[in-house]
């Protein structure tokens, strides 16, 4: 491959956010030990990330171009097909990336295996070097992870790799009208879900878990929920979350599959405060008040994670 750049994309660490809170890392630890929090784990976790990220800047091949750039530029970067684009942090910046890249590989990095599941991150630091020879002279294998779009009547849109949510800002009722499967109905409830494959695993699987709980109570042997989708799977699962029966709103719309061919449209009733966020980042978000009504479906970009 012709590549040109190597993009590594990262977070700031934890003590680094701290510091900034704080103006000084005395003042951090001083906070934080006066809470009873453990400091030296915080120094030990930036210590062991800083030390992942030296091992990757000194193994970028010749030739090649470097450029470390936050997560917070993601949104504005342009990414370039020349570009190889590295991820080292945890499994939520993997997610993140995957929406701003337009399907170029991502290659994603554990720094500190013993602290991170690391699900979407696939390599250690110590393989790097090794990973970009190959990705350079030969082929080499991704994962396909299937993305949710989220399509307002006024044109703005927003992809999620895990899900999305979709509802008031705040604690009070979310109130729209709910289309799928050729059936609508105003609703009232605490907000709607979508989740991906990808996602299913996490906030969504919080939705079974609940039901399952509810289950257990009333039924000594009850058949447990769940519907885990692979990542590739052209399908997205969506579920209301505490609908509320009313003169006004119903409960019948409350779990489906969304397919290529099924989208579910959403029309908010909500005058302030209505929003759409992805990934579970509410300043990754668009607002959905009154006047608006989105479609979620299937995106025709897919997320892409070497393997």
């Amino acid at each position: 491959m012709n590549f040109e750049s190597i993009i590594i994309i990262r977070d700031k660490t934890r003590l680094e956010q701290l510091i900034e809170r704080f103006n000084s890392k005395a003042q951090a630890k001083f906070y934080i030990e006066s809470s009873g929090g453990d400091f030296n784990h915080l120094e030990e976790e930036h210590q062991q990330f800083y030390a992942s990220l030296e091992i990757l800047k000194t193994s970028v091949p010749k030739g090649l171009k470097l450029k470390i750039i936050q997560r917070s530029f993601l949104p504005t970067y342009i990414f370039t097909e020349m570009d190889i684009i590295v991820v080292i942090g945890q499994d939520g910046l993997v997610a993140n990336t995957a929406k701003y890249v337009n399907g170029l590989p991502i290659v994603g990095i554990n720094p500190d295996m013993e602290r991170y599941d690391g699900i979407l991150l696939k390599h250690r630091p110590e393989a790097f070097s090794g990973l970009m020879k190959q990705m350079m002279n030969g082929p080499f294998d991704t994962v396909q992870v299937t993305m949710a779009k989220a399509t307002l009547n006024d044109g703005q849109s927003l992809l999620a790799f895990n899900d999305f949510y979709i509802g008031a800002d705040s604690h009070v009722s979310s109130r729209y009208k709910i289309s799928f499967d050729n059936r609508e109905e105003q609703q009232s409830s605490s907000g709607i879900i979508v989740s991906t494959g990808a996602g299913s695993t996490g906030w969504l699987s919080s939705v079974f878990n609940m039901a399952n709980n509810i289950n257990i109570h009333h039924h000594r042997n009850p058949d447990l929920y769940s519907n885990i989708l692979e990542w590739n799977a052209d399908q997205l699962i969506f579920v209301v979350r505490e609908p509320f029966l009313s003169k006004m709103s119903q409960t019948t719309i409350g779990y489906g599959i969304i397919t290529k061919e099924a989208p579910l449209t959403i029309e908010s009733q909500m005058p302030t405060k209505g929003i759409i966020f992805s990934d579970g980042i509410e300043a990754d978000y668009l607002n959905f008040n009154s006047g608006s009504t989105v479609e979620i479906s299937i995106a025709n970009e897919k997320a892409n994670l070497v393997v």
